[in-house]
């Protein structure tokens, strides 16, 4: 496993160690004991996640302000550009985002500890996205920042208007959000 530091501490990406040859291949997805290694942290998952999309569907950007939820999201099926933002209002970082590419076929996982919102963009035609958490969903707590907020202004990698969920069209923009401290 390779680690991967972003222009935002903490949020990193993870370079499984992959062997493959003429059968398939084989990775271990995730390590306890090499994860706190190589983090450095001693991470306790407690739900799995699994979605299906289709191209041009944007989730996010989802955060929960109460039982915050760290993540180690990766994608199965597809390609997705995943999103990191900080909404720590007291981080020098606050209000920046980070992306990658995730996919299938290069098997990048994108670490994203509490206090950042999330969310990510459909590239293929369709895509499963997997993700752990640190804590469990709670819909009374999460909350949604607009994924085109102009004082974020991610370079989403799409073109046309994207599909998104009710949830998701009724989002807030950042100065207007319920923020961690």
């Amino acid at each position: 496993m390779k680690v991967t530091a972003t222009t935002i501490p903490n949020v990193l990406v993870i370079h499984p160690q992959v062997f493959a040859d003429e059968r398939g291949f084989f990775f271990e997805s995730f390590n306890q004991r090499r994860w706190r290694e190589k983090v450095g942290l001693d991470t306790r998952f407690v739900q799995e996640n699994h979605s299906r999309s289709t191209k041009n569907v944007l989730r996010g950007l989802h955060y929960q302000i109460r039982q915050p939820q760290g993540k180690l999201v990766r994608v199965i099926v597809g390609e997705v550009f995943d999103v990191a933002v900080d909404i720590r209002k007291s981080s020098p970082t606050f209000g920046t985002w980070v992306g990658v590419v995730l996919s299938a076929e290069n098997k990048k996982q994108f670490w994203l500890p509490e206090g950042f919102a999330h969310g990510f963009v459909v590239l293929s035609d369709v895509a499963e996205f997997l993700y752990l958490t640190t804590d469990y969903y709670a819909p009374e707590h999460e909350r949604a920042i607009c994924w085109n907020d102009p004082q974020i202004s991610i370079d989403w990698p799409m073109s046309g208007t994207p599909i998104l969920s009710a949830k998701d069209q009724e989002a807030v923009l950042l100065k207007d959000a319920e923020l961690y401290p």
